[in-house]
């Protein structure tokens, strides 16, 4: 089930009257019942794996609290961290897998059957694992304690908004918020109805506007012109935004109406003035998971500059490597964790730089922004491509600047369409302005129900409403 779709709206309808007339232990059941509902709703054969995962790290959590044999909490934190990584790997990486070992044993002549196993990826499979895992580490350093009731533990693991595309929230952060009631809260609900709507329109209004476009960019790369190539860039950096920071208003919203906080995901990442910053900004909750559990525990920045660098770079790869079975995402890691080693390494002089220059400060950060959103563009070519030959070509055609004019643009109502709901976006994101601020105009609840609903039909018209998936489903 998808959040843009006619039947979700029909689910978190019924859900909600639910949810709100029930309290205690009834309403966790209706938690995990809903929950487990919209994720089965794709494919229920997953439930199971879900429900594995949810049992084993539950189990572990307290046998691992229980004891003070730290051998015995070792093996059982091993235990969890590659059975967790087993399951992710397998779904997530077979057939990269066996496509990679076909291709290499066709490189030496032999020719095996092209008859193969072929893994369908659970939908949200690396969200709600790395959700549950870091249970468990955080358990072993004993910054939390088990939660010992098995079914608020299975909603925190399941709950449908964040489920199946993020945020990675936190036990610590997460779990306390299971054990108090939520009230129905008049303003608690617009607030949330805004950032849905909000996340509706990244979504549905601009995302999927400019997904035709984009597709036809990185599908025929070598049959369009240089300035048509270089639109589809950009505009994939848009759709790619507006998808998954769409997903996560829509999820955050969800989250304040039921009486949840869920952490940020996004922080207008394209305004940043370094790739530094800039991972604090984007994904928010997948750099930081990374960052605590993976860059930390390698050293961080300890130990010298050199190990700091390398540190830097096994955790973009691996990031890159979250994102999907593919060396094109690899690569992308690659380039991200380059970008942060030569910041590092370029900072000073470029310091220097500025400074003989004698530029203004504004137009400092505005040349910083430009090059960090530049070289971010350049490695979502690698992340949107398929291959490294149409990776390859898409760059080749931007840099031959053949017909790079206005004329060889074609679907020009596109762009312009594009281009127009970028700058809405862009100003509404610059001046933190937000639909809220319209409710000081609407001060009747029903008349503002009303003209939350006709925003909401605006936006399904705008854009292609349940016509699209999320693209982070596929991660």
């Amino acid at each position: 089930m998808v959040f843009n779709s006619l039947t979700f709206l029909v689910f978190i309808t019924v859900f909600l009257l639910i949810y709100f007339s029930l309290t205690g232990r009834a309403r966790l059941w209706v938690c995990l019942i809903g929950s487990y509902l919209f994720y089965g709703w794709w494919d229920w054969r997953f439930l199971g794996l879900i429900g594995f995962t949810t049992l084993m790290d539950y189990t572990l959590g307290i046998l691992m609290a229980g004891s003070d044999s730290e051998r015995y909490r070792k093996r059982l934190i091993y235990f969890s961290v590659t059975a967790n990584l087993l399951f992710l790997g397998f779904f997530k990486y077979f057939n990269f897998f066996a496509d990679s070992f076909r291709q290499l044993v066709q490189a030496f002549g032999f020719h095996p059957s092209d008859t193969t196993l072929t893994i369908l990826l659970p939908i949200g499979i690396s969200f709600y694992t790395f959700q549950s895992m870091s249970y468990t580490v955080d358990i072993y350093r004993r910054e939390i304690e088990p939660e010992r009731d098995l079914v608020r533990f299975a909603a925190f693991v399941s709950l449908f908004p964040q489920l199946v595309a993020g945020p990675i929230v936190r036990a610590k952060d997460f779990l306390p918020q299971f054990k108090a009631d939520k009230r129905w809260d008049w303003d608690r609900f617009m607030s949330g109805l805004t950032r849905v709507l909000w996340g509706f329109f990244k979504k549905v209004a601009i995302a999927d506007s400019l997904a035709p476009f984009v597709e036809q960019c990185f599908s025929l790369p070598a049959t369009l012109s240089s300035l048509h190539i270089l639109l589809g860039i950009i505009f994939y950096s848009f759709q790619i935004y507006c998808d998954f920071s769409g997903y996560s208003d829509i999820a955050i919203g969800l989250a304040r109406i039921l009486g949840f906080t869920f952490v940020e995901n996004f922080k207008t990442p394209y305004f940043s003035r370094s790739f530094t910053e800039f991972w604090t900004r984007w994904h928010i909750s997948l750099s930081s998971w990374l960052r605590d559990y993976l860059y930390i525990p390698l050293g961080g920045n300890r130990g010298g500059k050199l190990k700091t660098y390398r540190n830097m770079m096994i955790t973009m790869l691996i990031g890159g490597l979250w994102h999907g079975a593919n060396w094109t995402f690899l690569f992308w890691g690659f380039l991200h964790g380059s970008y942060q080693v030569i910041q590092r390494l370029i900072q000073p002089y470029g310091r220097r730089f500025y400074q003989v220059l004698h530029l203004p400060v504004v137009v400092r950060q505005g040349l910083d922004i430009l090059l960090v959103y530049s070289l971010t563009c350049f490695a979502w070519i690698y992340f949107r491509s398929p291959t490294f030959a149409i990776a390859d070509q898409v760059i080749h055609t931007v840099l031959s600047f053949e017909d790079f004019n206005w004329s060889s643009v074609i679907n020009k109502f596109t762009v312009i369409k594009g281009v127009l709901l970028i700058a809405i976006l862009l100003t509404i994101e610059v001046t933190n302005f937000r639909l809220h601020y319209a409710q000081l105009l609407i001060r009747r609840p029903v008349l503002r129900l009303v003209a939350y609903a006709c925003i909401f039909w605006i936006i399904a018209l705008m854009g292609t409403f349940g016509a699209n998936s999320f693209i982070y489903f596929q991660f």
